[in-house]
């Protein structure tokens, strides 16, 4: 009987390896595919991405400056800040293609302003840093692409009221940067700081130079907002300079165009900008966004002042005037 039992035992025991073994042939068996089954362009693009999706430690170049002054990486704590900037703005992906794109609109109009001032051309970096090239408005009310404070702008001649806030109009915006600008330049005699004065105030780091007896920028010891601020500029340099370097695929057709415009003139008071709009063959919201500096539905204008109104040129909007 211990025999018979014994046998049962090693039959039971070899039946269920059998079935063990055929369940894991089967679970590694490759099954065919089904020859009339395609995948669609879509799916092989989402594979390609799956499999080209990976995270490196970047390396950070070993001679890079900020308009023309170099940025001192040779220290660890520089070396370490920058690295921070550099991955935190390149692994932010989506942010990154839309200030690629954002800067193929806007830095026609930004770089030859900044020339004509005499400010070096990485500035226009700078007003990526302070607002993603986007009319924003701060916690603290500073406003518009270059994030100008109400009475900063204003002591630089921008009018600013209900019905018009110039720091909503790139040109005059850019001028006035520019302005700040050059005089933070000939206050402390570097870029660097000057760029640094811009986010903490010129008085603001007077004040952190004298309190801790160092010049440089690199050698002060500010709050984690200005203390990161030229850095990402600096990071932002490189990667939107050599975007496939840090993994952005894109072509042409991928960027934001601006479009042309033609000026009008308008020297009187505008009861209602969206019939005014349709004598020039848009509508209300066209208007606003080529003239965001209109911050009402009318202009109130008792003065009598000129102003230039953007209209853009015929063939790029379709809308429908009824609705």
């Amino acid at each position: 009987m211990e025999f018979f039992k014994n046998a049962l035992l090693f039959v039971g025991l070899a039946a269920i390896v059998g079935i063990l073994m055929q369940a894991v042939n089967i679970n590694t068996t490759k099954a065919p595919e089904a020859s009339h089954v395609e995948k669609s362009p879509a799916d092989t693009a989402m594979v390609s991405l799956v499999k080209d999706y990976n995270v490196y430690a970047l390396p950070i170049p070993q001679s890079i400056n900020f308009a023309g002054e170099p940025v001192p990486v040779e220290n660890p704590d520089i070396k370490e800040r920058l690295d921070r900037e550099f991955l935190v703005n390149t692994y932010w992906q989506s942010n990154g293609l839309l200030l690629v794109k954002r800067a193929h609109k806007y830095f026609p109009i930004i770089e030859p302003i900044l020339e004509k001032n005499g400010i070096p051309d990485d500035f226009k970096y700078l007003a990526i840093a302070e607002s993603g090239l986007m009319q924003v408005v701060s916690p603290a009310g500073a406003t518009g692409v270059w994030q100008i404070m109400k009475a900063t702008g204003r002591e630089y001649g921008l009018e600013i009221n209900d019905n018009v806030d110039e720091r909503y109009h790139i040109e005059k915006a850019t001028e006035v940067a520019c302005q700040y600008l050059k005089e933070a330049k000939e206050k402390f005699g570097s870029w660097t700081l000057a760029a640094a004065s811009y986010n903490a105030g010129r008085a603001g780091i007077e004040r952190q130079q004298e309190r801790q007896e160092v010049e440089d920028y690199y050698d002060l010891l500010l709050n984690t907002e200005t203390g990161r601020y030229v850095f990402r500029i600096v990071a932002l340099k490189e990667i939107l300079s050599n975007p496939a370097k840090y993994g952005f695929n894109f072509t042409e057709k991928d960027m934001y165009q601006y479009i042309p415009t033609k000026e009008i003139s308008v020297d009187t008071a505008v009861t209602n900008f969206a019939s005014f709009a349709k004598e020039f063959g848009i509508n209300y919201k066209i208007l606003k966004i080529h003239n965001p500096w209109l911050r009402e539905a009318h202009l109130n204008n008792k003065s009598r002042k000129t102003y230039q109104l953007k209209i853009p040129q015929k063939g790029y909007y379709t809308y429908n005037p009824e609705s």
